[in-house]
């Protein structure tokens, strides 16, 4: 049954102060705003201390329900937070209880009216929720012989894929984002006129292997790409083709496609992206690599998705025969490869793990630069909810706490805590004795980094921000600073052995030692923290690179002032010993400034999804080299002021310019900026 549109009052609001954290994000923070996003609905931050809420009684699932619940929750919150357009799915035993839509799908321009959002007729891009389709495609085709899914994928590609490891990558490593692929940012979100083609975008510059297939979860678009292209080639379709005949027709999903740009009978559906409510419309996005998040779908169409997902038959013919969903909605690896990251949240052949007070929910989030969405499967209550917004809000967070307040208040107010239900997904506090608790949360002290991450290139300072602290607390518990996918931090008890339990909230960690050493703390199904080297320590890196910059800086203004004073004062020209010296330095601090400035450019474009060429990079690196190589002109420099006694102050500023030069290369080599691969 669909429902009428509800729209809203038109409000602005001061953009948030906060800041995005979150290792999800780390990398993502840079690529937070992409397709890549899939953001995992958080619990709210309980006290430190405070106990779960106490079991409470559903309200009763009926579409008159939800739709007072949602009338209630969403016109307000697009208000709020500047979001201009909401469209939502409900469905249940079979059916689809509500679809609704809420705010405007074109906020109108000028004289123009403005379009309430209609869930059935408006086409929303979905982002990384693509994925799910990729997946049941790549299962079809399992499920048919055609493809399996242990086997080394080098069986059905027609390139190589770089290894660094020996072991086999394989669709199941696709799937579950552990394929050990490092992050890829560049051309992955384009304009109309971009130019699509998946194979090019796999085999031009692809990612490094940064980690041993099936060991740590670390997120992937490249990965999932992979699996879309297995399946052209074992269709022999286009990815596109293939999943409009065997995924959408067969679930009854007309009005969807992968099509980009829309074919021209969908193209005036679809709505526009904006950054926020009051913001001109974006221009329609293409994804360069389709399967990993290119799908445009009206919410009705996608709660036919979550039927025929939850075994509905509701098109032609069931996606998935019973054995086959029933593979693809189980965790997909188990402790062989993950060790004890296998006792916390994993992923499935597709799906992460987002249960919630006992029930379990299977999910997935996706977002582009301009829309955000989820999709949450109840399969053992046959129920689903869809969330899509077309604006990410004022606030960097916005988006994500407003799918955060309706997915997690659906679910505390339709399938809250039972009495006698465990939280699905963890353990009870059991019988880690003091002694054994406190040694392990020792071990995890420290301080860590997103595995989703860039290891092999200049972007592997982005590794600087997005940090997570792990501190003891009370002997025996961790503290979070903050905690994974969150601006706040949290606090965590060991409930069985490497697994640990948010005090007063649902949320699970697990952690693998080896020898003695923490290897990583898996936070989420496709995302793990791992340990920061000393020698990358934050408040290291950034002293050190913060007082070289302001040496050099402050060198670099006192040559104007100096000249002038001489000529001013009638000085004599400074003698010529050392001069050569003198000037290799000059140019050595000119050059390492230019290098810094030329990086940071680079990544405030990057961050914004601008693409920088290679020769400008190329152009940093050269200046970044020079002033590396400076430090040997500067080194000879202050020798030959010692040697002729020239004077505490000139020494002690060859000093400090050494150090500084020293400082910013050291910087330079540890992360990786004159590396020979650019791509990113």
């Amino acid at each position: 049954m669909i429902h009428k549109t509800v729209t809203r009052p038109r409000a602005t609001r001061s953009p948030s102060r906060r800041v995005r954290i979150g290792a999800a994000l780390a990398t993502a923070v840079a690529v937070a705003a992409t397709v890549v996003g899939c953001g995992t609905p958080q619990s709210a931050p309980a006290p430190p201390g405070s106990a779960p809420p106490a079991p409470a009684e559903p309200a009763a699932l009926t579409g008159a329900n939800v739709n007072a619940w949602l009338d209630g929750l969403l016109p307000a919150a697009l208000a709020r937070t500047g979001v201009a357009g909401a469209s939502v799915a409900v469905v249940r035993d079979g059916e689809t209880l509500t679809a609704r839509g809420y705010g405007h799908a074109d906020t109108g321009v000028g004289d123009a009216a403005a379009v309430p959002v209609d869930p059935d007729r408006h086409l929303f891009r979905v982002g990384s929720v693509s994925k799910l389709v990729t997946a049941t495609a790549a299962l079809q085709l399992v499920q048919s012989g055609k493809l399996q899914l242990d086997a080394d994928i080098g069986e059905y590609l027609d390139f190589t894929v770089p290894r660094r490891y020996p072991q086999d990558v394989t669709l199941r490593h696709l799937l579950t984002h552990t394929a050990g692929f490092e992050e890829r940012i560049a051309g992955l979100i384009g304009t109309t006129g971009t130019d699509v083609d998946l194979r090019a975008a796999l085999v031009n510059d692809p990612p490094e292997q940064i980690y041993e297939p099936g060991t740590v979860p670390a997120y992937s678009n490249y990965g999932n790409a992979l699996a879309g292209y297995l399946v052209e080639r074992a269709s022999g379709l286009r990815f596109e083709e293939y999943v409009a005949s065997n995924v959408l027709a067969r679930a009854g999903m007309a009005s969807s496609t992968f099509e980009q740009p829309l074919p021209p009978h969908l193209s005036g559906r679809m709505s526009n992206g904006y950054e926020r409510a009051g913001a001109p419309a974006a221009p329609f996005e293409i994804v360069s690599t389709p399967p990993a998040g290119a799908l445009s779908a009206p919410a009705t169409d996608m709660a036919r998705f979550m039927l025929a997902q939850l075994g509905e038959q509701v098109g032609d013919a069931p996606l998935l025969d019973a054995p086959t969903r029933e593979l693809m909605q189980r965790p997909a690896l188990d402790a062989t490869s993950l060790g004890t990251l296998a006792e916390g949240p994993r992923m499935t052949l597709g799906y992460f793990d987002e249960s919630r007070n006992g029930h379990r929910i299977l999910g997935h989030g996706g977002d582009t630069r301009y829309f955000h969405s989820h999709l949450q499967l109840y399969p053992d209550d046959r129920t689903g909810v869809y969330l899509s917004l077309n604006s990410t809000g004022e606030g960097a967070l916005d988006s994500h706490e407003l799918r955060q307040a309706v997915l997690n208040g659906f679910a505390d107010r339709y399938f809250p805590a039972g009495a006698t239900r465990q939280v699905a997904g963890t353990q009870p506090v059991a019988d880690v004795d003091p002694a054994t608790a406190a040694e392990h949360a020792a071990l995890a002290a420290g301080t860590y980094e997103s595995s989703r991450a860039v290891r092999s290139n200049f972007l592997t300072m982005m590794g600087l921000v997005g940090r997570t602290t792990v501190s003891v607390a009370d002997g025996d518990r961790l503290l979070f600073e903050p905690a994974p996918l969150s601006d706040s931090p949290a606090l965590y008890e060991e409930v069985s052995p490497w697994v640990w339990r948010e005090v007063g909230g649902q949320r699970t960690v697990a952690m693998r030692v080896t020898d003695g050493q923490v290897e990583a703390i898996s936070f989420d199904s496709a995302f793990a923290l791992l340990p920061v080297p000393a020698e990358r320590d934050s408040a290291l890196v950034l002293t050190v690179l913060a007082a070289s910059t302001v040496v050099l800086l402050l060198v670099a203004l006192s040559w104007p002032v100096r000249a002038i004073v001489r000529r001013r004062l009638g000085r004599a020209p400074r003698d010529r010993a050392g001069r050569t010296a003198r000037i290799l330095t000059r140019v050595a601090v000119a050059g390492t400034l230019l290098a810094l400035a030329g990086w940071a450019v680079s990544l405030v474009s990057i961050m914004g999804l601008q693409d920088v060429s290679a020769t400008s990079l190329r152009v940093v690196q050269l200046m970044q080299l020079i002033g590396l190589l400076g430090v040997l002109p500067a080194a000879v420099r202050l020798v030959d002021d010692i040697r002729r006694r020239t004077g505490w102050h000139r020494i002690t500023g060859g000093v400090a310019v050494l150090l500084a030069l020293a400082g910013t290369g050291w910087f330079a080599v540890e992360f990786m900026l004159l590396a020979p691969s650019i791509s990113y």
